[in-house]
């Protein structure tokens, strides 16, 4: 008779084991206790299959359909949403990011000239020889959108895949597991996050998510320390990048 009732009947007559529980933590496990995962709750799906990466839009809970202010969606359909997030620094469009291109972007955004110039030489001295074609490094140290989701590096959030399309799952989980029922992070956030999801031998990785999340904190530069969860979600598609630039010479 237990076995009976462990069974519910569909539409279609078929009888079906209920679906298996999730199990996030383990009490005596205090680090999955600690960090618990994303879980949609069951009465308000709003983004579907949260697993699935998305390739040309950054879906979130909040924003299952991605950023669609000013058609930004629909103009960005042809790029993964690792190449939007490069897009910005790209101002001729032709798939090719300079060094001298990066140092404008970052001073458009607001970095001064020694900030943006370090930013360069940390960009493009590490991120340019994975997405060249060939064997040989390019003499001018330029970094090939085509090839961009090859500068994906270790112990980082892994909102971003290894070809370039963005996990909401993992997104997500950055606030349920650093920043729980808040919808922003602080730096002390930041650092548990950088622990967090900091790999075994991997200085690369360590260095250059440290990088991101500080060039991400001195760019918005939140005035109460709290840096919002759908700015975060802009830096990823690179939509933000343009409000920032726009902010900044409208200030001028």
């Amino acid at each position: 008779m237990s076995d009976m009732k462990s069974l519910h009947v569909d539409g279609d007559g078929a009888n079906r084991s209920p679906p298996p529980p999730v199990v996030s933590s383990i009490p005596n496990v205090r680090v999955t206790v600690e960090r618990k995962p994303f879980i949609q709750p069951d009465d308000d799906q709003r983004l579907p299959h949260t697993g699935t990466a998305r390739a040309n839009v950054a879906a979130t809970y909040e924003k299952p359909y991605g950023t669609t202010e000013d058609g930004w969606a629909r103009r960005h359909q042809d790029q993964t949403v690792l190449q939007q997030h490069c897009e910005f620094f790209d101002s001729d469009h032709d798939g090719v990011i300079w060094p001298q291109d990066t140092f404008l972007g970052f001073h458009r955004v607001g970095f001064g000239i020694i900030l943006s110039a370090i930013s360069v030489l940390i960009i493009h001295g590490n991120f340019s020889y994975p997405t060249v074609s060939g064997w040989l490094p390019d003499p001018f140290f330029r970094v090939f959108l085509a090839n961009v989701h090859k500068d994906k590096h270790g112990s980082d959030t892994g909102t971003f895949d290894t070809e370039g399309r963005f996990l909401p799952q993992r997104f997500e989980d950055v606030f349920a597991k650093y920043a729980p029922g808040r919808d922003y992070l602080t730096l002390s956030d930041v650092f548990d996050l950088l622990r967090g999801q900091r790999c075994i031998m991997d200085p690369i990785g360590w260095f250059g998510a440290f990088f991101e999340w500080l060039a991400t904190y001195l760019m918005l530069w939140p005035a109460d320390g709290r840096m919002m969860k759908e700015d975060i979600r802009g830096v990823y598609d690179g939509s933000i990048f343009y409000k920032l630039a726009n902010r900044r010479a409208a200030g001028k």
